[in-house]
């Protein structure tokens, strides 16, 4: 009897051997049903058994499931993210089968025919039941239900009259997919001469990384949709990663009309069923684009003929949770174990992009200028400590003209605030009681629509107190600091006739209605646009004109090592917005720095020169791109419990030439969750053997009580 080993989508240190049934044939790849204690789990067969016990006592295979094999590129890059990343290889694996619904057979779906026997009792239902099964095929029932506008009572009688037949319908779907054929937007000369060198690159079906560099409106999608028109001609499939999937509904509606019919979809929106059709369809080879998130890397592709990581930038690509992995860095290597290429988009790069396009690592392709007639936006900033807001307001007077003027000629103004809520800090007048979160260190932010205060950090919420909770005093709560929900508050009263939205993730209709105010905005539904972050993720606005940035200076003193680049990349994003159907797009920005050369560079419009100076001070301070990072984060429930412990690991750490270790410290959030957590701060040079080092280092120690040990290779964030 043959064996195999078993990879198991758990935090297992590697694959457990099984016996192979007489009556089975197994192969690397294939989907099995496996026993593990008294459970039954689905894995995948890794290679063949390690030998080191007898088959005659291993456990057997159960089944093999009905599911295409994984291609070897894919399990290779399980194994590289897990080394990478310092992950137990199950783990990663997990990634890839999140949809255990996949791997059982399909239910069938049956619908609804007439048979041309009409009912003996016939009632206005009934009759528009039949009439819409006319001109179409069959139909399920709750699609029936809804076209007809009745209930399911209705298609369940008109059945039961012999008046309606059920039959069974295909699942696997004869949509038709993209068309490679379409003809899109014309493209400038300069957009013409990018789009010939992707699509020579998709042809080749070689990897190489791709820099697509184009400033804010200069028609970078548009330009790669040509690389994937390539691949489709080569009847590859294309993957197009986007750092707020859930929020593109701009982006389809672009696609469809290169192309002629949707992408699929994968993000964390979609129901059971959808993730179940769509992980089935790529593992079939039936998806031939797909836009995705972070995640799509890990569904079973076959042969992808290109991909594509759009705002390469955005820090939504790094998860911070379970496996922890950039995305960016994640599909160039996905690219390679495929043999396909990678294009990076972005109008902000990446520091560690830009770099390695400098150095010819990757291949730049620039784009400099707007499409068609746009021009860039103006920015200048307001000293508010010359020109500061009037008393008990945020705004400063001369955005609030702008805004004026901007109203009167038709088109739109934006107001960006990076900072969710009504408040970020509450506190009683009487006795400078501050309200912190039960669970971490950090402030309640006050949400004054929704009448509660919230921790940002563990979800913790509660009403808003009538009086202090430390000194009983009724009515003395005063909120410090403005939120977007304060700013709206601001703009209601002093532009009363003017329509306003708002657009924060906080947005009380969800995903969804965030998702329907854009779509209002864009159509020219408001007047004023108020938001965070999720105003700068690539959103067409045809008639903004105007930005207004309410803190500048929001982010730039926190001392993290990407402090300045995110910041740059943010205020440029949003002012990005304004200006790209409209002439004359301006962007006024107040801040308390102006002479902050982040400010400056944003001012000069030289992006290049500002991110030379952030290079040449990464280079000499030794840190990425020119250095390596690494982050290990000591939890526990017990504070003493926790610091003990990163003590002993403290003093056990290894030593070695190129790498340094600081630390341990409590963390800058000392305690999320109701976990008390310290860091370690690895830095060494780029040759440092950053992943060997940690495992050898946690592997002389042994976790005890409530400790928890993560790893963060390459950290973006420091909190």
């Amino acid at each position: 009897m043959q064996s195999v080993s078993v990879l198991i989508p758990l935090a297992l240190p590697g694959p457990y051997d099984y016996a192979v049934p007489d009556d089975m044939m197994l192969a690397r790849g294939d989907f099995v049903r496996v026993p593990l204690g008294p459970r039954q789990v689905n894995g995948v067969v890794w290679g063949p058994g390690a030998g080191d016990v007898a088959p005659a006592k291993l456990k057997p295979v159960l089944a093999r499931h009905r599911v295409p094999a994984l291609r070897d590129p894919l399990m290779q890059f399980v194994d590289w993210v897990a080394a990478y990343v310092l992950a137990p290889p199950g783990l990663v694996l997990r990634q890839v089968m999140r949809v255990p619904a996949a791997f059982e057979p399909e239910k069938p779906v049956f619908g609804y025919r007439p048979t041309g026997t009409p009912p003996q009792r016939m009632t206005p239902a009934r009759q528009r039941v039949l009439d819409v099964l006319k001109d179409t095929p069959p139909l399920p029932g709750p699609d029936l239900a809804r076209l007809a506008g009745v209930s399911g009572s209705v298609i369940k009688g008109l059945h039961e009259a012999g008046s309606l037949a059920k039959t069974e319908l295909a699942t696997t779907g004869s949509e038709r997919g993209p068309d490679p054929q379409m003809v899109g937007v014309a493209l400038s000369p300069a957009q013409q001469e990018v789009a010939i060198a992707l699509g020579t690159a998709v042809a080749a079906q070689t990897f190489g990384v791709h820099l697509l560099d184009g400033v804010t409106g200069s028609g970078k999608t548009e330009v790669y949709f040509e690389a994937i028109s390539e691949a489709l001609k080569k009847q590859r499939p294309a993957l197009i990663l986007l750092p707020e999937i859930s929020l593109t509904a701009q982006f389809l509606a672009r696609f469809e009309r290169r192309f002629g019919s949707p992408p699929a979809l994968w993000h964390s929106g979609l129901t059971p069923a959808e993730r179940r059709r769509t992980w089935r369809a790529v593992a079939e080879n039936r998806v031939q684009v797909l836009v995705g998130a972070r995640s799509g890397l890990f569904l079973p592709w076959s042969d992808l003929g290109v991909i594509i990581v759009d705002e390469e930038h955005d820090g939504g690509f790094k998860q911070e949770d379970g496996v922890v992995y950039n995305a960016r860095d994640m599909a160039i290597v996905r690219a390679q174990l495929t043999n396909c290429p990678v294009v990076l988009s972005s109008a902000t790069p990446s520091l560690e992009t830009f770099v390695n396009a400098r150095q010819g690592r990757y291949k730049a392709h620039r784009l400099a200028a707007r499409h068609g007639a746009a021009e860039l936006p103006d920015i200048e900033l307001v000293d508010m400590r010359t020109s500061p807001p009037q008393r008990g307001t945020w705004l400063v007077p001369q955005i609030g003209t702008a805004i004026e003027a901007a109203i009167e000629r038709g088109e739109q103004a934006l107001l960006f605030l990076n900072r969710r809520g009504y408040a970020p800090l509450t506190i009683c007048r009487a006795c400078g009681h501050r309200y912190a979160c039960p669970n971490c260190d950090a402030w309640m932010v006050e949400h004054r629509f929704r009448r509660q205060l919230e921790c940002h950090h563990c979800g913790h919420a509660r009403p808003v107190p009538e009086s202090c909770d430390a000194c009983d005093a009724p009515d003395q709560l005063v909120a410090c600091g403005p939120g977007v929900e304060r700013i709206m508050e601001e703009v209601a009263a002093r532009f009363p006739e003017a329509r306003t939205a708002i657009l924060s993730s906080d947005h009380m209709g969800g995903v969804a209605g965030i998702r329907e105010t854009i779509n209002q905005i864009a159509e020219g539904g408001a007047d004023i646009i108020i938001g965070t972050q999720i105003v700068a993720k690539g959103h067409h606005f045809p008639k903004l004109s105007f930005v207004g940035v309410v803190d500048a200076d929001l982010g730039l003193g926190n001392g993290d090592l990407r402090a300045a680049e995110r910041t740059y990349q943010m205020l440029s994003q949003v002012a990005g917005r304004s200006g790209r159907e409209t002439t004359g797009g301006r962007a006024l920005l107040q801040t308390h720095m102006p002479d902050h050369p982040v400010l400056q560079a944003l001012v000069s419009g030289d992006r290049d020169a500002f991110l030379e100076r952030e290079a040449a001070a990464r280079e000499q301070a030794g840190m990425p791109p020119y250095g390596r990072l690494g982050a290990i984060i000591v939890s526990a429930t017990d504070q003493q419990e926790g610091l003990r412990f990163a003590q002993e690991l403290a003093r056990k750490t290894p030593s070695h030439d190129a790498l340094r270790v600081l630390g341990p410290a409590p963390a800058p959030i000392a305690r999320i969750r109701d976990r008390y957590r310290f860091r370690f701060l690895l830095k060494g040079t780029r040759q440092a053997p950053m992943q060997a080092f940690i495992s050898q280092w946690l592997g002389g120690v042994q976790r005890r009580g409530s400790v928890r040990i993560s790893v963060d290779i390459d950290p973006y964030t420091f909190l």
